[in-house]
């Protein structure tokens, strides 16, 4: 209880929490709201307790995941180098980048259905649509961090004779960086609805299918519980991005706390 009071974010998140879905139950059961409508609180908490002690359950979720996860990396490895070849040489920014934005601006939604007739059915289609949806924000970070190093650091350095390599590799990485991780914790969330929005549209598994199972039958509260588990994996993937930062970004944290006590 200490521990709670000397944290007063935490004390007001939890409050927030009560207020919220003590609200949410008090209005349903008050106003008597149809749980085809509405579902109460309690009704979803019954129904993913009932989901969560299922097999098939752990089946959606594993191909959800595998699917959040692979098109993830694959789009993050393509933003990323991609990102660090436009960052690089302005000829490729200049000729490349509008096509880009130009492809960014198209609704992935539309292009889902085109993805799934040319890479099929399966899992590898709804992987493809994750890696395009997560790959701009990467893209467009490491751009921006390659070009926020401060131009009399390069200066310096290329006046004590050093390479172009040696000044990508020792200076804008690094400033680049902090960028790239607000990127890849963008594009995680991202990879969640791409995910969602391939199984949308074709699919035998994954916890999109179940949502699409569960509209058929009128679950109302069984479609809540999946959306709860889809927003703790995205809190769950956020966290653990936060986690790596501070490990292996941690400059920037001091650098943080810093400018908060100045």
């Amino acid at each position: 209880m200490n521990s709670i009071l000397r944290r007063p974010q935490t004390a007001i998140s939890i409050l927030i929490f009560v207020v919220c879905f003590g609200g949410w139950e008090l209005i349903v059961r008050a106003l008597d709201v149809p749980p085809i409508i509405l579902p109460a609180p309690s009704e979803i908490a019954e129904a993913m307790v009932a989901m969560l002690g299922t097999a098939s359950f752990a089946l959606h979720l594993g191909v959800t995941l595998y699917e959040i996860l692979a098109g993830f990396t694959l789009g993050s490895i393509a933003g990323l180098l991609l990102g660090c070849l436009i960052g690089r040489y302005r000829l490729l920014e200049r000729s490349l980048y509008p096509y880009l934005v130009a492809f960014q601006t198209v609704p992935k939604v539309a292009l889902a259905p085109l993805v799934v007739i040319w890479f099929g059915f399966g899992v590898g289609s709804k992987i493809v649509i994750t890696a395009i949806i997560s790959f701009f924000p990467i893209l467009a970070n490491t751009i921006a961090g390659l070009r926020a190093t401060p131009t009399d650091q390069i200066e310096l350095l290329l006046a004590f004779t050093a390479t172009r390599w040696q000044i990508f590799r020792k200076v804008q990485i690094p400033q680049a960086l902090p960028y790239i991780a607000v990127g890849v914790d963008v594009a995680l969330m991202m990879a969640v609805i791409g995910a969602i929005v391939g199984e949308f549209v074709s699919a035998k598994a994954g916890l999109g299918f179940l949502i699409l199972q569960k509209n058929f039958s009128m679950d109302m509260a069984g479609v809540f519980a999946i959306l709860i588990v889809l927003s703790a994996i995205g809190v769950a993937l956020h966290l653990i991005v936060q986690g790596l930062r501070r490990r292996f970004i941690f400059w920037l944290d001091t650098r943080e706390t810093l400018q908060s006590e100045a």
